[in-house]
């Protein structure tokens, strides 16, 4: 099985020295381009074409997000994981509908490291919430506790409120009624006890695994906050 191609950026040389001497020991992973120098990254990337990209977030939230459409342009089909020393939620949900597929944490080990970039490379979703790194990192657990008392269709529907899709995009990709839809939010706040649409995109993170890969073939750039309510 061929590898997944991985592209890094960190502003720090001596990380990235860190990085290629990690992906040595790993078969199912393979570096391959890096560099330090913010300004060259869509450039090697439009050329290299890797699965997943490994973005250092130290240059801050605004040149971070203007480096996302950036790279969105420039290699389209490579997904983004931003390597965070500390976001918030917020930031985080707002990467995601800017184009992230990953938020991860650089306190973490380097084995969850390649397990994010392999659930990512994968057509995956990752993000890392404050309540999994304290309780020592990793996303492991059995899973969603709110799979078991949510119906198919209401973990559908959840997973793509977790995407930032509105309510008539969410029934146009399950070929159902917007007002169906609403009535499932409605069944879902009621079971989660979420309170509104990021409260619940929230808790599906915190409190579960990563999102598994994706059913949609795109997600619009163009997607707004995820709003609150059942509309």
């Amino acid at each position: 099985m061929k590898p997944i191609s991985v592209f890094a950026f960190d502003a720090h040389p001596i990380v990235i020295e860190g990085l290629k001497a990690a992906f040595q020991d790993c078969d199912d992973l393979h570096l391959a381009g890096f560099t330090s120098e913010v300004r060259t990254v869509a450039e090697q990337l439009a050329a290299l074409g890797p699965a997943v990209v490994l973005i250092d977030t130290s240059p801050g939230t605004g040149a971070t997000h203007d480096l996302l459409q950036r790279l969105h342009a420039a290699a389209p089909e490579s997904q983004c994981v931003l390597w965070v020393t500390q976001w918030s939620e917020a930031e985080s949900f707002r990467a995601l509908q800017g184009g992230a597929r990953g938020i991860l944490k650089k306190t973490l080990p380097v084995a969850h490291m390649f397990e994010c970039l392999r659930a990512v490379g994968k057509g995956g979703i990752w993000i890392e919430s404050s309540a999994t790194n304290d309780a020592g990192g990793g996303s492991g657990g059995e899973g969603p506790r709110l799979a078991p008392r949510l119906t198919a269709r209401e973990r559908e529907i959840t997973e793509l409120i977790c995407r930032g899709m509105k309510n008539k995009e969410i029934g146009a990709e399950l070929k159902i009624a917007t007002g169906t839809v609403k009535v499932h939010l409605m069944h879902i706040f009621e079971k989660t006890g979420a309170r509104d649409r990021f409260d619940l995109a929230i808790s599906a993170h915190k409190t579960g695994r990563p999102l598994g890969p994706q059913k949609i073939a795109t997600v619009p750039s163009e997607l707004t906050n995820l709003g609150t309510g059942i509309m």
